[in-house]
């Protein structure tokens, strides 16, 4: 185990839920805390650092700026507006495509030159912004894309099937958004198909669409509920660190960027699943869809570049 050094910009409830993640877990070294509200950054250090004498191991934690970034192994992005009522996704992508690049564009100022994960919404035209404007290679790019996605699924999934979660091998792939899928006829328990085990239980394989349908509709009704969504969040972005500092080679549905055909795309950012290790994305885990998980992920990485060209190439090459 590495205990690497953390930039966490932006310290509003998903960033500070990683943050207090990370505390309660061990295995990071260093963590700096950067947001544009100085006053904030230094208390959110104060209040962490209090529950050090708790936590599993020794942490530094402090509250930094940019200069910082020069020699850490990741810095993670969360800040960005959240999106109002009213607001659609393309103004939202058009406010946070402008603080995201000025954030990268000090991140790679401070001479950084490790692996940028993204988190800030919409995620996958974030990440493409981050891409295009650090000029880090692709595998050092990563969004959050359908991380917690998948979690949601695996839960609801493990829920259903009174199992643990940990048994539960599903995957929710593209936009980290409405059009989501399910690549069913790669999803399983253990060692045998979802699919196979409703077919022999005599359960409805309609029950796993209602499934699919909880997991895109919750964070509408956790928002609602709460006015927002960090903890799953917060655990997700944790979950992705210690990947990258463990070089555990696991295999995560990060936010990546296509090419070459991969997935017959080219130059978008989409949730698939991964090979996550020191070097970021390892591979691709490249699965055989089928017709209808196809188009839908064509659906997916369609409207993710239709509202890229509609929002963002112009703010990305100001």
């Amino acid at each position: 185990m590495k205990d690497g050094k953390i930039v966490l910009v932006g310290t509003g409830f998903v960033g500070m839920s990683m943050a207090y993640s990370m505390l309660n877990r061990g295995g990071i070294g260093e963590l700096v805390l950067v947001d544009i509200d100085k006053n904030k950054t230094i208390g959110e250090e104060m209040d962490l650092s209090h529950g050090l004498p708790f936590a599993p191991q020794k942490m530094v934690i402090k509250a930094g700026d940019y200069s910082d970034c020069k020699d850490a192994e990741i810095v993670v992005i969360t800040a960005g507006v959240a999106q109002k009522p009213g607001q659609t996704r393309l103004e939202l992508a058009e406010v946070n495509a402008k603080i995201v690049k000025d954030i990268t564009k000090n991140i790679m100022a401070s001479g950084f030159n490790g692996t940028i994960i993204v988190a800030s919404n919409p995620v996958d035209l974030m990440s493409y912004v981050v891409y295009k404007v650090s000029g880090l290679p692709k595998n050092r790019v990563i969004g959050s894309g359908t991380v917690l996605d998948t979690a949601r699924l695996r839960y609801m999934i493990a829920d259903y099937m009174k199992v643990s979660s940990k048994n539960v091998h599903a995957y929710i792939m593209g936009e980290h958004g409405d059009s989501s899928f399910v690549p069913w006829e790669h999803c399983y328990i253990g060692c045998k198909k979802i699919i196979d085990i409703m077919k022999d239980s005599g359960k409805p394989v309609e029950d796993l669409k209602k499934i699919h349908e909880g997991v895109v509709n919750a964070a509408y009704e956790i928002i609602e509920k709460k006015k927002a969504t960090y903890y799953g969040i917060g655990m997700s972005l944790n979950r992705l660190v210690r990947a990258i500092l463990d070089d555990e080679n696991s295999i995560l549905t990060v936010s990546t960027y296509l090419e070459n055909g991969a997935y017959g795309q080219n130059d978008v950012y989409i949730g698939v699943p991964a090979i996550i290790n020191k070097d970021g994305v390892r591979e691709l885990m490249e699965l055989d869809l089928n017709a209808e998980e196809q188009e839908k992920l064509n659906n997916s990485c369609n409207l993710i570049k239709k509202m890229r060209e509609d929002s963002i190439e112009n703010i990305i090459e100001e």
